[in-house]
């Protein structure tokens, strides 16, 4: 099983990037998905922590994830060094930061959502870790936008999603 573990803001979008992955990755029929949030006091701007996880058979496992393969964090303020104890061996943590941060992979998605007009940075990171992984295909990602966001913000998340998945292969 893949697990995926997404730190964010509230109002950030961490749950909706966590549900577009999962509905990619299930967009086959032979593959099961379960996205779910973690909310501590629901306001804006709280520490919200979402995850993603997926497997070839029924994921039926609610609780927090232990190990994530990856974890992606949509505000650098939310990386702790403490979170790398999170990862399975081999597991990336993807930061949206101008600043490097040592044992992580760091980009300013700030600067691709603010070219696309996108209020959060959620796409973005969802492409970066698309990029970045074998998780899901562009194609699939694409189609999991389409299918579950409003018309008249898709395409500007799409272009925003291609391009950071295109960046993170630089």
């Amino acid at each position: 099983m893949k697990e995926i573990i997404w730190l964010g803001r509230g109002g950030q979008g961490a749950f909706t990037a966590a549900k577009l992955l999962g509905a990619a990755y299930a967009s086959d029929s032979s593959r099961f998905a379960l996205a779910f949030p973690s909310f501590g006091p629901e306001r804006r701007g709280a520490p919200v922590r979402a995850f993603t996880k997926f497997d070839t058979k029924p994921v039926a496992d609610r609780s927090q994830t232990e190990k994530a393969d990856y974890i992606v964090i949509l505000d650098d303020t939310l990386y702790s060094p403490q979170l790398h104890e999170l990862l399975k061996s081999g597991g990336k943590i993807i930061i949206n930061s101008k600043n490097a941060i040592e044992g992580t992979v760091t980009f300013d998605a700030e600067k691709i959502s603010a070219e696309h007009r996108l209020p959060t940075v959620n796409t973005v990171m969802y492409g970066l870790l698309i990029g970045i992984s074998d998780v899901v295909t562009k194609e699939n990602a694409v189609d999991s936008i389409k299918g579950y966001m409003p018309a008249k913000i898709q395409e500007r998340n799409i272009s925003a999603l291609l391009k950071a998945s295109e960046e993170a292969l630089k």
